[in-house]
């Protein structure tokens, strides 16, 4: 299981130009079954997803896809986590 920060960047001010195409990569994720969830960081520090259904090589592929990403409105960071406890509600998440 991966957690994707996305922390604003440099370019943070465009993010209304690119959101259109931000939504539509979050709904590919969603789609093809590799986003489980996709929030705000809070105060308004960018946002946070919580994939899995994909290699780490393969998400990193697809996070440098983003337009927040290319557009440097964020910086990426992808960090793995291997479930060794959860709530039973969550026990899909432990593989």
């Amino acid at each position: 299981m991966f957690i994707v920060l996305l922390k604003f960047a440099a370019n943070r001010s465009k993010a209304p130009e690119f959101m259109e195409g931000h939504k539509a990569w979050l709904q590919r994720g969603f789609d093809d079954g590799v986003f489980l969830l996709a929030g705000s960081l809070q105060p308004n520090q960018g946002g946070g997803i919580l994939a899995q259904g994909a290699s780490r090589g393969d998400l990193e592929r697809r996070v440098k896809e983003d337009p927040f990403v290319v557009q440097n409105v964020v910086d990426a960071e992808v960090l793995e986590l291997t479930a060794s406890r959860t709530d039973p509600r969550l026990a899909f998440l432990q593989t």
